[in-house]
């Protein structure tokens, strides 16, 4: 597997993304592949890794610039704050790295799609609120809340998300609200709910935060929405 960091300037930032794919003639669909909430870490780039093995070119994209990555929520929290209230900044990190998937000679420009997990299904999900082309999102653990709900019109892909039912981060309310969001823009959207399950399911270091009723690695809501994501992407790249 071919593996280099790919630098680029997105929102003001200097941006070290890992890039993956296996070497070979033809161009191949592309993944964006957003990050948690304290940045460019070990899960996302194993997700990234995963997919390379399916036949995509996968991008684990940096959050922070220059690869920065926070020890807790505590740090972080106040960025992610004034990120929230000014969706254009998470937009522009998100397209920076759509700017420099698309660019590669390995990458079929016209068959692009973004996962993201927890705060990176956030920036994924914003990144086609700015109706920019891609085909399909893939949300696992995401944040769904946007101070723009408006813009689900610009949406031109297809969404899926992949919810705990439990979680606490993402309560019932927020996920209503996604729903007429989505309902409102017209967009071909899914919601898929795991039940008895929390926040970042996919993350097998999630329990060593110390905090199992927030977050907490859960492997059959992890292989369930993997195998959603493998389908949504047999559909939307077909």
């Amino acid at each position: 597997m071919h593996t280099e960091v790919l630098t680029y300037e997105a929102d003001g930032l200097l941006m070290q993304s890992h890039l993956y794919f296996e070497d070979g003639s033809s161009r191949r669909p592309g993944i964006l592949v957003f990050p948690e909430a304290f940045g460019l870490s070990q899960h996302a780039k194993n997700q990234a890794q995963r997919l390379v093995q399916l036949g995509y070119v996968a991008l684990a994209c940096d959050l922070h610039g220059e690869g920065k990555l926070f020890e807790d929520l505590k740090s972080v929290g106040p960025i992610l704050e004034a990120l929230r209230s000014q969706p254009a900044h998470i937009r522009a990190r998100a397209k920076g790295g759509l700017d420099a998937l698309v660019a590669r000679p390995e990458v079929d420009a016209s068959r692009v799609a973004a996962i993201g997990y927890c705060f990176g299904g956030t920036m994924a999900l914003e990144l086609a609120r700015g109706g920019n082309p891609i085909l399909g999102v893939v949300g696992f653990h995401s944040g769904l809340a946007t101070v723009v709900p408006q813009d689900a019109h610009n949406i031109k892909g297809k969404v899926l998300v992949c919810i705990g039912a439990d979680d606490p981060v993402i309560p019932l309310e927020q996920r209503t609200e996604f729903e007429n969001e989505m309902r409102n823009g017209g967009v071909d959207w899914q919601m898929d709910l795991y039940g008895g399950v929390v926040h970042s399911f996919t993350n097998p270091d999630a329990d060593k935060a110390g905090r199992t009723h927030i977050s907490r690695f859960n492997a059959k809501a992890a292989a369930r929405s993997w195998a959603s994501m493998r389908a949504f992407f047999d559909e939307i790249f077909a």
